[in-house]
Parts: C-alpha cells; structure tokens; sequence
C-alpha cells in the first residue's frame, strides 16, 4: 500500500541554491527522498516556509511530490534561529491547509530541529508517529568549537525531540554515537541509513569535455564544493597548497557561498593573498547543480577537509563522477571512500596532512578508472536508500499501530 507523507522542513526549501547559508545537502536529501518516494507510488508533501514571493505556493516535484510553501513571518530570507518565534504559527498553517484540502497522513518525517519542534505538535495533532533526521548536531558543533556558538535552545529543543520522537533516522554509525554521548539517546531508537547520490545526474561526462567548456587550462584541479562556513575547514585547504611542491601548476576552485557568507569569504581571500596563492584559487560562489558534474569531471581530485560532516555528500557526487577524494574522518568518508584506492581518509585536517594525500593522487597515473570509481558508490543510488528509508517507515508504522490495539 502507498504511504502518505508529511515532510517537515522549516527553514530550508529544497528550491533553493545550493551552497548558501540554509541550502546545503539536507535540501539534496528532502528534494531526492521525495522524488524517489513519489515515483514509487508513496505521496508525498513537504512543507517549508514562504520565502520568496516568486515561488508559488504548491511547487511539482516531480510524480507523486510536491512543495508547499506557508507562512512562518515575513516572506523573505531571515536567520535560522529568527524562525523559532513562528514555528506555532507554521504548525497552526500546516494544519490548516491539511483541513481546507482533507489530507490525512500516515506518518510525519521532519528535517532539522525546528522542523522537529513542528512535527511534535502534528504528531499530537494527528496521532500517527513522527520520525526526525537532524543532519547536523547542536551539541558537536559546540564540542569541535569552530565558527558560531549554536544556542542552548537548539541543544535543548533536539534533545526533548530525541526523546518524544517515533524514530531517529542517522547517516552514519558516528552520527549515532554522537546522540547517545552528548544526548543519550537510547541505541535502539536510531537508525542508520546513509545519504544517496542521484546517479542519472552525476557521471563523468570526459575530462578534456568539462574542462573545455569550463574554460580550464591546463592546470591540475583541485576542487572544493559547499558552504563557506569555518566548519568545512576550507582555510586548512588553503595552508595545504603551500605545501604542494607543483603549486605553480596548480588551481584550487571553490565553489558554494552566497552574500551571507560575506565576512568568511573575504576573510579566505585575505588568507589566501597572505599565503601567496591568491593566483591559484578561483571563489566561484553559487553553482546550479545540474553543472557540477562539470566541475567534478574536470577536477583531478576533490577535497572534503570539514571538521564535521553529518554525511558529506560532496563525496558521494565527486565519486559517482568518477573523481576521487581526499577527506577528514567525518561523517561516512570512510564508508565511501576506499581508501588507497578512490581516496583517502586522513585523520583530521592538519595542513601537511591533506597536501600529503594529495600530492600522492596527483602523482598517480591519469589514467585511473574512472568507471571503476563510479562503481564504488552505486550502492548509495537514490533507489537503494529510499527502499531502506521505506522499510524503516512500516517498521514505525507497524509499531506504533501494535500500541493503539
């Protein structure tokens, strides 16, 4: 039987550009679960927050899916943290528009904490079960202390969310020790099912092919895709270039950031200026998806140097493109990179260690395989993760039904 739907996610539309401030992969994540869960037959709804007027109100998805924006404050951009005074008032409009078109669902799956907070009241509400994702910890952040001090009402919120909740769904075996050391979070209630990578779009399209089009000499690429935030590390990726001894021959390309990310932006090109490699870094800022294949088929190598990743599915797409990487010990790098083989893992980002795997990539034949690579990961299709998040829905839903007989 097809399962009804209702996703949460507050502050983050799937529509909106990748790499800003609220747009990173959790929106890759809701957009591909949703996609995937509609073309096997399920219904799916996500409900995110108004935030640009030229978006209409119910946005197609795709077969099955679709979009709804509500009100939750002013119809613009605002801070994450500045939404928590209208999360009652997104709930009371979730339920408003659940009536005005008599939906009923069959379970709630809410992304983020904020997300969470509205799916406790719906789950109230509508007495069916209520599954969260967090994608990134409060509480870790806190503990790695790199970039913005997250606030004790998010340490608290996701902690009364962890222990109101049906299901905690998490994408790696480190995130689940992360919710039973800093929130204990009974084992039992977690479960694991990594992020997915959508393989129609990310493939090799010819590196002499990318490279053309994307106007690159003939300089070796290294590449960096996300945020630009001090978490994903990318001045430790600065400080590496100077260690590379073909730096003249070198071009590192980042790509992400939107004019939120202005101060750390600026404060990047001054360290790069100050490294003396100014020459050799391209900031990009926002690139639509559907191009980033391009940019992972040209680069020689992608680097994912974050201090905390609750996934990091840069990775995931620079592989399927068959490009390898070199990666901290976050999120799941080492259930997706092979080590010695697609990549390597290092232990943290220490300048001198990620030029170290580097410069061992870059001295490796150009003649790696790149469908071999690609191989690597095809286990992490779109579809495959949606038939596990699928069976872990009915397990809830089965559950939670055992209760009220």
């Amino acid at each position: 039987m097809p399962l009804k739907i209702a996703m949460i996610s507050v502050h983050s539309c799937p529509l909106g550009k990748l790499g800003g401030e609220n747009t990173g992969g959790m929106s890759v994540y809701i957009r591909e679960l949703a996609y995937e869960l509609g073309r096997r037959g399920h219904l799916v709804d996500i409900y995110t927050r108004g935030h640009e007027p030229v978006h209409d109100q119910i946005v197609a998805l795709g077969k099955n899916a679709r979009l709804i924006h509500l009100k939750a404050g002013q119809e613009e951009e605002i801070a994450k943290l500045a939404i928590y005074p209208h999360l009652a008032e997104f709930a009371c409009e979730v339920e408003d528009f659940r009536k005005h078109n008599g939906l009923h669902y069959d379970l709630i799956h809410s992304h983020y904490w904020l997300s969470g907070w509205v799916g406790k009241s719906l789950e109230r509400w509508w007495n069916i079960p209520h599954i969260t994702m967090f994608h990134t910890l409060g509480a870790v952040k806190n503990a790695i202390g790199i970039g913005t001090v997250e606030p004790e009402l998010r340490i608290n919120s996701e902690g009364a969310l962890i222990k109101d909740c049906h299901r905690i769904i998490a994408p790696t075996e480190r995130e689940r020790r992360y919710l039973t050391r800093y929130y204990d979070a009974p084992s039992g209630a977690i479960s694991v099912i990594p992020c997915g990578v959508n393989l129609n779009l990310f493939r090799s399209v010819g590196k002499e092919i990318a490279r053309s089009r994307l106007g690159f000499d003939g300089n070796r690429i290294i590449l960096f895709v996300g945020r630009i935030v001090p978490l994903k590390g990318i001045d430790k990726l600065l400080m590496a270039m100077t260690y590379l001894e073909e730096r003249g021959r070198l071009k590192l390309v980042v790509i992400g950031g939107d004019g939120h990310c202005y101060h750390e932006l600026e404060r990047l090109k001054v360290l790069s200026r100050s490294l003396g490699i100014h020459k050799s870094v391209s900031f990009l800022g926002l690139v639509e998806q559907g191009k980033l294949p391009y940019f992972y088929s040209a680069a020689d190598l992608c680097v994912v140097p974050s201090y905390y990743e609750s996934f990091g599915m840069a990775a995931l797409e620079s592989l399927a493109c068959g490009t390898p990487v070199v990666a901290t010990r976050v999120g799941g790098m080492e259930s997706v990179i092979r080590q010695g083989e697609t990549g390597y893992v290092v232990r943290d980002n220490t300048p001198h260690r990620l030029a170290g795997k580097i410069a061992l990539l870059l001295s490796m034949s150009k003649a790696r395989a790149i469908r071999e690579i690609r191989q690597s990961v095809i286990k992490f299709s779109w579809s495959n993760i949606t038939e596990a998040i699928v069976d872990e829905y009915r397990a809830v839903l089965r559950s939670f039904r055992a209760t009220l007989c």
